[in-house]
This record gives structure tokens, C-alpha cells and sequence, in this order.
């Protein structure tokens, strides 16, 4: 039986729907290599932060323009970007690099909160060469007196400002902790978001009780993390018509192929590679090709959404009536 893995992502066409998410897994050119050779579709970029690039315009305001004809040295006077792997400048060596050595699409990402200088890089990337954009939309509502609208209004702002600078697809990578996200789809749908990602995972802090500290906590992911994808995708999937990628939780076959039933148009992997590496995409694609020919389907396509809610045989399986099911059904 043949079986046809491609897939249709931000108006890509793609050999099929695995990619590396946002991450430092493209940060090495041999390690970019691997993913494609072991089948990656796309590879998607870490972020670039609205943060480096503002911060670096607004330094050499105020010191480099400053000195620019006192003396040769003066641009030395110029803060380093300390702390992260790629500042603006190489990032965009870095797209233009990636394009150069590989074979499919090369999405960067961009991580703002609100419209500032930094939407005018989305341009430049465009320039270095990137197939499409995926804007990440980490803020939290610190202040109480800033509500759950004002919230998704300064997202949609930043939506609006990149797509009046580029031509390239935009996909939006979502918190779930959104009051109406599929509402919220909709509506980025109509500002000119090709996509959206489901979900960015927030990172918690933790409190060291022993030398009474507040600090940063790194976790990845873990399989429980993709029932809350699954839900969303399989909510959304005949609900909007932007493409829909999963990410979080991705950590066997299975996951991939209940990403896809559920709707998902690609799915993004990022703990499971950190941990066993680039060649744990090969191993997926192998394994979802045997699935869908024990299951006789003949394309993504076709399997694509086939257990979302407008088709799901049990639709309360995504509503209320599963959260009263799933309660009765405890036992200790």
C-alpha cells in the first residue's frame, strides 16, 4: 500500500508533518543536518526577542551615535548581548545560513509582547530568506487592572504590525490560558495569521525555601502535556480554516498520530529530540507509516481530523459531558 505522508502547512507543502519546534535544536548547522536527514519537514528557529533587539537599538542610540565621530574605538562602547546564543544581526546571518544548507521551508520565530521597534526586524528576516514567521506570545497579566480583552487586543496589535511588513505566512504560538481560544483564533485569523500553534508552555518559577529565593525552573515536557492540545485542535480543526500545529507533549508514535486524527496539519517535537536526539523523527515517520497502513489510510490527508469534534462518533468527548463521564469513572 502506498502511503502518502505530505501535508499543507501556512500554504507549505510538506513531505510530511514532523518538525523540530522552536528551540536550540537548529542552533548547530550539523545538528540541522541530522534533523533533515532523519526526515524533519521544516525546522523552526528559536526566538529572537523583542528584548535583544530593542535593547541593542536603544544602546547604540546612546552610545555608539553618540562617540560615531570621536574615535575609531568608540564603537567597543557598545553593551554585549549577553545571555543569548544569536543577537539580531546574526540572527539573520543565521536564516540566511540555514537557507543555504537546507532542503525545507526555514521558519524563524520572533517573541514580543507588545507592538514595538523590534516588529520592523519581521521585514529583515524576511529578507534573510525565511519561509514563514512564527510569532511566540509569552505575557502574563501582572496587573490587576488589565483585563482578559486588553490582553488579546495588544496581541492582535502585534499580529496586525508584523503582517503590514511582510508577505511571508504568519503563524501565532498561543498560551492556553486564554478565556475563548477559539474565539481568539478567529479573530487572528482575520488580522492575516496563516496559523496558529498550540500551546506555548509557560514556565513557572520556583521558590528556593533554603536561601529564600525566587528562580527560573526548567522542565520539558511530558505525554500528559498533549491531552490539552488534542482538545483544541480537535475543537478548532473544522471550526477555522488557518492551519493548526501541535506542540507539547509529543513524545512517542502514538502522540503523532492522535495529533493528526485530531486535526493537526503538523506536529512540532522539541523534549523528545533534546533527550534522544534528531533520529527520533526517522523512527516516528516509520512508525506512522505502519500505523496507517494497519488502519488502511492511505494519506495524511484523508486521516487528518478524522476524530475531531464535528466528526468524532462521540462529540461530548470534547465538551462538558466527558468531564462528567471522567469523574464517575475514578475508582481508588
Amino acid at each position: 500500500m502506498s502511503i502518502d505522508l505530505r501535508t499543507s502547512y501556512l500554504g507549505l507543502k510538506l513531505k510530511n508533518p514532523l518538525m523540530p519546534g522552536a528551540s536550540p535544536l537548529v542552533d548547530s548547522l550539523d545538528q540541522v543536518k541530522r534533523l533533515e536527514d532523519a526526515g524533519a519537514a521544516a525546522v523552526v528557529m528559536h526566538s529572537l526577542f523583542a528584548e535583544q533587539i530593542e535593547r541593542d537599538g536603544q544602546a547604540w542610540d546612546r552610545h555608539a551615535v553618540r562617540w560615531e565621530n570621536s574615535f575609531a574605538e568608540a564603537e567597543s562602547f557598545l553593551p554585549q548581548a549577553a545571555g543569548f546564543s544569536l543577537g539580531p544581526d546574526e540572527y539573520l546571518a543565521r536564516v540566511a545560513r540555514l537557507k543555504e544548507v537546507c532542503s525545507v521551508p526555514v521558519i524563524a520565530s520572533l517573541n514580543g509582547t507588545r507592538v514595538g521597534e523590534w516588529v520592523g526586524h519581521a521585514a529583515l528576516i524576511e529578507q534573510a530568506g525565511a519561509d514563514a514567521l512564527e510569532l511566540n506570545t509569552y505575557f502574563l497579566a501582572t496587573d490587576t487592572e488589565e483585563s482578559g480583552e486588553s490582553l488579546e487586543e495588544r496581541l492582535l496589535e502585534v499580529v496586525r504590525g508584523v503582517r503590514e511588513r511582510v508577505d511571508i505566512p504568519i503563524a501565532v504560538k498561543l498560551s492556553p490560558y486564554h478565556t475563548s481560544v477559539g474565539h481568539l483564533v478567529r479573530r487572528l485569523e482575520a488580522v492575516g495569521a496563516e496559523g496558529v500553534v498550540l500551546f506555548n508552555r509557560l514556565f513557572q518559577p520556583e521558590i528556593d525555601v533554603d536561601v529564600l529565593e525566587v528562580r527560573p525552573k526548567l522542565e520539558l515536557s511530558t505525554p500528559e502535556d498533549l491531552r490539552l492540545r488534542l482538545r483544541w485542535i480537535g475543537l478548532l480543526r473544522d471550526q477555522v480554516n488557518v492551519s493548526l500545529a501541535g506542540s507539547g507533549g509529543v513524545h512517542a508514535p502514538a502522540d503523532v498520530v492522535k495529533l493528526i486524527l485530531a486535526g493537526a496539519d503538523a506536529v512540532q517535537s522539541v523534549s523528545a529530540l533534546l533527550r534522544r536526539g534528531p533520529q527520533r523523527l526517522g523512527d516516528w515517520l516509520g512508525d506512522l507509516r505502519a500505523w496507517m497502513e494497519e488502519h488502511e489510510y492511505a494519506s495524511v490527508a484523508e486521516m487528518k481530523g478524522a476524530l475531531c469534534m464535528a466528526r468524532c462518533p462521540d462529540p461530548e468527548a470534547y465538551e462538558r459531558g466527558n468531564y462528567l463521564r471522567t469523574l464517575q469513572l475514578w475508582r481508588e
